[in-house]
This record gives C-alpha cells, structure tokens and sequence, in this order.
C-alpha cells in the first residue's frame, strides 16, 4: 500500500480552514482531511502490524470486533478509499474528523481490535457512515453507502450494528472533543512542514481525555461561583 504523501505541503491554517468547512456540490478538489487521516491511519496500520506481527484476528474471541476482518485486502490505498465517499457521498470535512474520534474511540473500548490492512476499509465505510448519521441533516441510505465502500447493504447493516455494540452507542461528540481532534490533526500537519506523520494514532487520542479533563475543570470551577 503506497503511502498518501502529497508534492504541496498542506499548512495547519489551511487544514484548519478545510475542516469547519461543508463542500458546495459542484467543488472538484478533495478536502485536505482526507490526506491527513489517511496518511495517519497507514502509519498506524505500520506500527501495529510491526508490534502485531500479523493482523490477530485470530487471537479475537469477540465476534462482534471479527465481523470487521476481511479474508483479503482491497487493492486501494487509504486516501483513494476515503476519496470515493467525498466523491460519491460528499461527505463533509467534519464528517472524516468525527469518524476518526469514532475509530479512535473504538479502539480504546476494544482493546484487541487493532487497525490493520484486513479490517481498515470496513471500519472506515462504517464510521464514516455512522458519523455522516450524527453530523449530517440529510443523508444517503445505507445502500448507497454499501455501494461506494464496494460491500453489500446486508454486510453493512450488519457491520452497523456490531459497531454500535462495540462504541457501546457512545456516539455523542461534544464541542471540545472535536475541537481537540481538529487541533490533533493541525500538530501532525505541523510536524516537520507538510504531513509527513510519525505518530500513530493515540487510542484514545489525548484530544478526547483531555477536553474531558477541561470540561471538569470548568464545571468545578462553575460550582464554586455558585
């Protein structure tokens, strides 16, 4: 799988611009996010098949967390993947952002589930699904979905569900959770000019824990005025 390197280095402000951003029907170029995730999602596949070894779906006892492993990998990079829903779908900039809190929330709550090249396109057709659910007013059916991540509706359902019992239906992304991710995002693009990425992603990402954190603070804080 090649890696998503891009010739023009992408600046912070520029992300930042790009994922408070909703595309308008007609807008030809991909969003910004996309490169980003998906060059962090292969350096995270990187890191844990170097730890892993393999995949270890067999050392998987959850059927739930095995629905998601594939018997082959697609012959697609993660960044022409992701592509295909802005393509297709027009899936928003904030919906990748909420779809990566998902897996990275996951991830966190599974600990045995790790991103790999045998479950990472089943993860993100259905968090990105998912997250389109949660962001978006309108939506397309999961069939159409099924069709443009290249699975049946029936897999996808499926896929849906254990999702859902898997994030145990914590779906809610607060302000601050997604501000933090949105701020995640801007210091890997900052990382030696460009978005050359050597950090995986942290399951559960210090963004989520420590908005946490604050929003603790300022309810402690508030208790005392009062």
């Amino acid at each position: 799988m090649s890696s998503s390197f891009s010739p023009n280095p992408i600046s912070p402000s520029k992300l930042r611009s790009d994922l408070y951003s909703f595309p308008c029907e007609d807008e030809p170029s991909a969003p910004l996010v996309i490169s980003v995730l998906a060059s962090l999602v292969e350096r995270t596949i990187a890191r844990n098949e170097r730890v892993v070894g393999e995949c270890g779906v067999v050392a998987l006892k959850d059927g739930r967390s095995r629905a998601f492993y594939s018997r082959h990998v697609l012959d697609m990079t993660i960044q022409s993947f992701l592509e295909r829903f802005f393509r297709y779908a027009r899936v928003a900039p904030p919906v990748y952002v909420v779809a990566y809190v998902y897996m990275d929330r996951l991830c966190h709550l599974n600990p045995g589930l790790k991103v790999c090249l045998m479950n990472v396109h089943r993860l993100l057709i259905t968090s990105i699904m998912v997250a389109s659910k949660f962001v978006e007013d309108r939506n397309y059916r999961n069939s159409y979905f099924a069709k443009v991540g290249g699975i049946s509706t029936l897999e996808l359902n499926s896929l849906e569900l254990n999702f859902l019992f898997l994030m145990k239906f914590k779906l809610h992304v607060s302000v601050s959770v997604f501000e933090s991710y949105c701020s995640h995002l801007e210091r890997e693009v900052s990382f030696g000019g460009g978005y050359h990425i050597e950090r995986s992603l942290k399951f559960m990402c210090g963004g989520e824990s420590t908005s946490k954190e604050r929003e603790r603070r300022e309810l402690n804080q508030l208790a005392r005025v009062l």
